[in-house]
């Protein structure tokens, strides 16, 4: 499995999406074999979304790659995900933002709506050694987490009809959101939102995308 990983990232180096040393790092350092459903092991490595349960998918390993570099994640950031999954991408950014020798490390927060994944999700980041550094909580990530509020970065891995308000309102100034958004079919866009230091939001668009829809009060 050693050679698988080290096969698919160096595609994704050839490719250009793998660019940073911190995102290169933290795809070496996440097993991702370990997020995926036992039978599919074996399947770990190959640059494709794979089930999980409950009708969701871990993401394909380039899309990660390609949000963590949108991100410019950094050590000490307060990080929002919407839709914990199986906790890969979660693990993903913890290895960024709160490397186990961090000075100042950061934290993820990750919310997730379905009650078949929270512990499907727990079990993955407490065997992995993530437990420490993701808090995992279960509910409707549309909202956010004013409870934990600002956060430096906000993600989310479902595709929502439009961006949710709550969490425009719950990025700090200077922040940055990645979020698909579109219809239910596997086509939306990946926009990248950040704010400035004076409130006020810019929107790029990254390019078409293909996620599960976000479900609660501002999915589909």
């Amino acid at each position: 499995m050693k050679s698988e990983k080290e096969g698919l990232v160096q595609r994704l180096k050839a490719s250009g999406y793998l660019a940073s040393e911190q995102v290169e790092r933290a795809l070496r350092r996440v097993p991702r074999e370990e997020f995926v459903l036992p039978e599919l092991r074996d399947e770990a490595y190959r640059d494709t979304p794979l089930p999980i349960c409950c009708g969701q998918t871990i993401s394909a390993p380039h899309m990660c790659v390609i949000m963590c570099e949108a991100l410019e994640l950094g050590e000490g950031l307060r990080v929002l995900e919407v839709g914990a999954g199986s906790g890969y991408h979660a693990a993903l950014c913890a290895e960024i933002i709160a490397p186990t020798d961090a000075q100042t490390p950061g934290h993820v927060y990750t919310v997730e709506i379905m009650d078949g994944l929270i512990n499907f999700a727990r079990g993955n980041l407490e065997r992995t050694g993530y437990a420490s550094r993701v808090t995992l909580i279960h509910g409707d990530g549309g909202k956010g987490l004013p409870q934990y509020a600002p956060f430096d970065r906000v993600i989310v891995t479902a595709a929502a009809p439009s961006v949710p308000p709550p969490l425009v309102e719950q990025l700090v100034p200077g922040g940055t959101m990645l979020i698909p958004v579109g219809g239910r079919g596997f086509f939306q866009e990946l926009l990248v939102l950040r704010k400035d230091p004076k409130g006020r939001i810019s929107t790029k668009n990254w390019g078409g995308v293909a996620f599960v829809p976000l479900t609660g009060e501002y999915g589909h």
